[in-house]
C-alpha cells in the first residue's frame, strides 16, 4: 500500500520547529493546513476520527481545529507499524537516508531541549580550581625566594614575620633598613595588622647583622616583592570567584565539603554531570586510583578508604579507626548532593544542611571512648577491685539476665528448684 497524502518538511529548521511544537502539544500552521487539505470540514462530517499518538496533541487538535481524535492502544500499534514500514509506503524514499534524517533530527531536538544556564557552567569551576592550585604553589615558591633574597639584607625579619604575603608587604615598606622614613611605623602597622610586630621590626632593624644592599639590587628586590603581592591578591580574587561559582553551580556539594574539595571532585570527574553519574563507592576513592590499582595488583586487602574527600573537615576530625566509616557516609551524601546539583534547575540545599548536621552530631560517637578507671575499695581488710558499669554494658547484662530467666522458666519445676 501507498500513503494517500504526505507533507514533507521544507528544511531541518522547519522539522525542528514542528517537533518542538508537537512535544509541547501545540498545533502548528503546517499541521493545520495539512488537515484542512486532506479532510473535510469538521462541521460537515462528524464520523471522522483522527488517530494521534500524543494525548496533549489530540486535545489541542480537538479544541483548536475541531476534529475528534482518539488516543488508545490500537492507535499506538497502527502508528508503530507505520513507522516500521514507512519506507514501503513511499517508494522513492531510501532507508539509509531516512535513518540519517531521523538521527540528525533527534540530535537537534535533544540539543534544543537542553537548556544551558550560563551561571551553572562547571567548566569555569574546573579552570578556576586548576589556576588556584597553581597559584598556591607559585605564591609559596616566590614568597620563599623573596624571603631568601631580602634575608641577605635583613635576616631577622623572617623570624618575626612568618607569612610570605605579609613578609613581602613588610619588605616593600622597609626597603633599605638603614634609610627608614619617619612614618614607617604606621605603614608597618598597616602591613602587619599588629602594633607589637611593627615595633619589633623597628627594633630588630637597628641591630641587624645583615649586609648592605645597593640601590640597583634593592630595586629588583622591590619589584619581586610587588610581584608576590600582586599574585597573592589575584589568588584571593580567584578564591572568591570559585566560591561564588560553586554556590551557583553546586550548592549542595559546597555545603557538604566546601568549595575547594567540591571543585576538585568536579575537576577530577570531568564535569558535574559525570560526578553525578558515579556511584558512592567511586566518589569515596576518587583521586586515589593509583593506590587502589596498586593494592589490587598486589592482591592486598589494604585498599584506600578515601581519596580527595580526605581534605574534608569531617574526616580530619574523626579518629584513625573510624575515618573509613565517616568517608563512606560522606561519599553517600556527596553522591546524592551531586545529583541534586546536576539534575535540578533550582537545587534545594536542605538535604546537604541536614546531612552536615547529622555528620557533626555523629562525630562524637565515632571518637574513641576512654575506658573507666578501676575503683579500689577496702572492706573488712580485703581489697576489692570493681569497674563502674557503662550504660551499654548494663543493657547487655540486663538482656543476658532476662534470657537466663526465660531459659529457666522453660525447665521443669523440679530442675528449676535444683538450679
Amino acid at each position: 500500500r501507498q500513503a494517500s497524502s504526505i507533507s514533507p518538511f521544507s528544511s531541518a529548521e522547519n522539522a525542528l520547529e514542528n517537533i518542538n511544537a508537537i512535544s509541547e502539544g501545540d498545533v502548528t500552521d503546517t499541521l493545520r493546513e495539512f488537515l484542512s487539505m486532506n479532510l473535510p470540514d469538521p462541521g460537515q462530517s462528524s464520523d471522522i476520527r483522527i488517530g494521534v499518538g500524543d494525548s496533549k496533541l489530540a486535545t489541542s487538535i480537538n479544541d483548536i481545529v475541531g476534529y475528534r481524535c482518539t488516543f488508545d492502544a490500537v492507535t499506538k500499534e497502527i502508528l508503530r507499524g507505520c513507522r516500521l514500514h514507512f519506507d514501503h509506503f513511499i517508494k522513492e524514499l531510501d532507508t539509509a537516508d531516512m535513518h540519517q534524517a531521523q538521527l540528525g533530527l533527534g540530535h537537534a531536538y535533544s540539543r534544543s531541549k537542553i537548556k544551558f544556564n550560563v551561571n551553572r557552567i562547571d567548566n569555569m569551576i574546573i579552570q578556576a580550581i586548576a589556576i588556584l592550585d597553581q597559584l598556591d604553589k607559585d605564591v609559596n615558591t616566590f614568597g620563599m625566594r623573596c624571603k631568601e633574597w631580602y634575608g641577605w639584607h635583613f635576616p631577622e625579619l623572617s623570624k618575626i614575620v612568618k607569612d610570605n604575603y605579609v613578609f613581602a608587604r613588610v619588605a616593600r615598606v622597609l626597603g633599605n633598613k638603614a634609610e627608614l622614613a619617619d612614618d614607617v611605623l604606621e605603614k608597618l602597622e598597616e602591613a602587619t595588622q599588629d602594633a607589637e610586630t611593627a615595633k619589633a621590626i623597628i627594633e630588630a632593624s637597628k641591630s641587624s647583622t645583615g649586609q648592605e644592599i645597593s640601590k640597583i639590587d634593592l630595586i629588583q628586590v622591590m619589584h619581586f616583592a610587588d610581584r608576590v603581592i600582586s599574585l597573592s591578591a589575584y589568588r584571593f580574587k580567584i578564591q572568591n570567584y570559585l566560591s561564588s561559582k560553586m554556590e551557583s553551580c553546586a550548592p549542595n556539594t559546597t555545603e557538604l565539603v566546601g568549595e575547594r574539595v567540591g571543585a576538585r571532585l568536579i575537576s577530577h570527574a570531568g564535569s558535574l554531570t559525570n560526578l553525578a553519574k558515579l556511584p558512592a563507592s567511586t566518589v569515596q576513592i576518587l583521586g586515589a586510583e593509583k593506590a587502589l590499582f596498586r593494592a589490587l595488583k598486589a592482591r592486598s586487602n589494604k585498599t584506600p578508604k578515601y581519596g580527595l574527600i580526605f581534605h574534608s573537615s569531617f574526616i580530619s576530625r574523626a579518629n584513625a579507626k573510624n575515618k573509613g566509616r565517616i568517608s563512606r557516609f560522606l561519599a553517600n551524601k556527596l553522591a546524592i548532593a551531586s545529583r541534586l546539583d546536576a539534575l535540578s534547575d533550582h537545587p534545594p540545599t536542605f538535604m546537604a544542611k541536614h546531612s552536615k548536621i547529622k555528620s557533626n552530631s555523629d562525630l562524637p560517637f565515632l571518637n574513641p571512648v576512654k575506658h573507666p578507671r578501676r575503683i579500689t575499695t577496702f572492706s573488712n581488710g580485703r581489697q576489692n577491685k570493681r569497674v563502674p558499669k557503662h550504660p551499654r554494658m548494663m543493657t547487655r547484662l540486663c538482656s543476658r539476665r532476662l534470657q537466663l530467666l526465660k531459659n529457666q522458666s522453660r525447665l521443669p519445676w523440679k530442675l528449676r528448684m535444683k538450679t
